[in-house]
């Protein structure tokens, strides 16, 4: 009957393991963060450290994405629209990137036949592994320019924001204006004047006391940690709150202090398994930038971590019968995952002494053991003190100054067509409408002018017949005794022309 309990006990053993971890260093770096987010100058080196690592897996993506192409390319050359696999090829093109599609478009022959016995195909199965390829190369080329784009945008607010801390006008101006149109509610309330006194001189001190309030809630989850097993006394600072409200029936303070707990130990958790990179492959990805396989990654690990912390949470609060060792009424918790006294070496000992250890891990990052190691292991990892790290920093200050010039001459660029367009596009519709009337005209005259020389041209083509039907008819000699001659017998309205080809004259000679 047992065997459920037994199941779920191992599967929280595993999940504590992995929460003591995750925790001991939230618990650290969460109200360090926000300490040095009060440093802008602190926050300006990590940046321009990031741009440098960046730059360098956003050229490998750009490189490994063209690889992928030329294979695709060659594919599909290879590959002519009656072969049987061209569908599976179509479909490996809808996934490659529009400028792409569009290039194998034009050097593509369809009306070529493919011959078996001359050319050798690709086999479904490698057709398979291409599409995954180029799936994986394209999700990471556009993964890497989302970030890029970020990092110039926190690079050049934070390099306005050292600006600006100077300024006597007190007005917060930007080097370039934001492209998203802004609320015109926000706009009217958060003027540049009011912007200035944010960003330059209550932001750091906000960050500041935060970050205070932070490092207490973690000094008590850390001594409520090491001291939830004591019921008498009770030393969890946690447990003695709760007790304190059940005692005057306070259930609104008890519900507010549970959630405040759970709230703060969900995000010293939670944002850690956020931060995790395994291997460059599994991490989430701000943005909607994550790929399926490390969401279904991330999704099993918060749904291992949930059940041990909420265990964790009664242990703190002396909730849970196997540490307060009570006969009260169970939780809804306990009632659906059993109770851990099924096994008692779990629930007398790795239960209560494992989370000990959070003080070990809370130095350990206090200290930065694991960012040291990582780069003595050749791991690039921002640290102040560092060679490689200066070097790295220098490296990104030159790329974000590059970007920064590129930006502000597409600016300038954009401005003076718009002020061309303002200054003198009112000319330019004048200037085309008498250009449009001259053409007209001239059109016109040009069509009176052929139409005058077509007609003499028909007139003189029409004389030219005329003169070769008389040379081809059987005529007879001219009666020169007549008193007039016509000049053109064909144009004759008295019906002297004959069949007979012969001319008559207008009277009979005298004799």
């Amino acid at each position: 009957n047992q065997l459920q309990t037994i199941g779920i006990a191992a599967a929280n053993t595993w999940g504590l393991f992995l929460l003591v971890l995750l925790l001991g260093y939230g618990l650290v770096e969460i109200p360090r963060s926000h300490w040095n987010g009060a440093k802008r100058g602190y926050l300006l080196m990590k940046t321009y450290f990031k741009a440098a690592k960046l730059m360098t897996e956003k050229a490998d993506a750009e490189e490994n994405l063209e690889d992928i192409m030329e294979e695709v390319c060659k594919v599909s050359e290879s590959i002519k629209y009656n072969h049987p696999l061209r569908k599976c090829v179509d479909t490996i093109l809808k996934k490659c990137p529009t400028e792409y599609q569009e290039r194998m478009g034009r050097n593509m022959d369809d009306y070529e036949d493919f011959d078996e016995r001359q050319n050798s195909y690709p086999s479904e199965k490698s057709l398979a592994k291409l599409h995954k390829q180029v799936i994986y190369s394209v999700q990471r080329h556009r993964r890497t320019q989302v970030q890029w784009q970020m990092l110039l945008e926190q690079a050049f607010y934070l390099e306005d924001v050292a600006k600006n801390e100077s300024s006597a006008t007190r007005q917060f101006v930007h080097t370039f204006h934001s492209q998203e149109p802004e609320n015109k509610i926000i706009q009217y309330f958060y003027t540049p004047t009011v912007e200035w006194y944010w960003e330059c001189l209550l932001r750091p001190w906000f960050y500041r006391v935060l970050a205070v309030v932070l490092a207490t809630f973690s000094v008590i989850v850390v001594w409520s940690e090491c001291t939830f097993f004591s019921t008498k006394p009770v030393l969890s600072l946690f447990a003695v709150f709760i007790q304190l409200a059940e005692k005057t029936y306070n259930y609104i303070y008890i519900e507010m202090a549970c959630f405040l707990t759970i709230f703060f130990l969900s995000i010293c958790v939670y944002s850690t398994v956020f931060r995790i990179r395994v291997f460059n492959y599994y991490y989430l990805a701000s943005h909607h930038q994550t790929d399926a396989y490390s969401l279904l990654f991330s999704g099993m690990l918060f749904c291992r971590l949930t059940p041990p912390l909420c265990l964790n949470f009664l242990g703190l609060t002396h909730m849970d019968a196997t540490i307060s060792h009570k006969n009260t009424q169970p939780t809804a918790y306990t009632s659906i995952m059993g109770s851990m006294r099924v096994l008692s070496f779990i629930a007398d000992g790795f239960y209560i002494y494992y989370p000990m250890l959070v003080v070990i891990l809370c130095i350990a990052t206090y200290f930065s053991l694991g960012t040291r190691c990582l780069n003595l292991l050749g791991f690039q990892q921002f640290m102040g003190d560092s060679e490689m790290t200066s070097d790295l920093i220098d490296e990104g200050k030159e790329l974000i100054r590059r970007e920064k010039r590129k930006r502000q001459r597409q600016e300038e660029g954009e401005n003076r067509r718009r002020e061309w367009k303002e200054r003198y596009g009112n000319r330019d519709d004048s200037t085309r409408n008498r250009a449009v009337h001259t053409d007209q005209k001239e059109s016109s005259f040009s069509e009176t002018n052929a139409n005058r020389s077509l007609s003499k041209y028909t007139r003189s083509n029409d004389r030219t017949e005329r003169d070769r039907i008389e040379l081809l008819q059987d005529a007879e000699p001219l009666d020169f005794n007549a008193d007039s001659v016509n000049d053109d017998p064909l144009e004759s309205d008295s019906g002297r022309y004959q069949p007979g080809g012969r001319y008559l004259s207008m009277s009979r000679s005298k004799i």
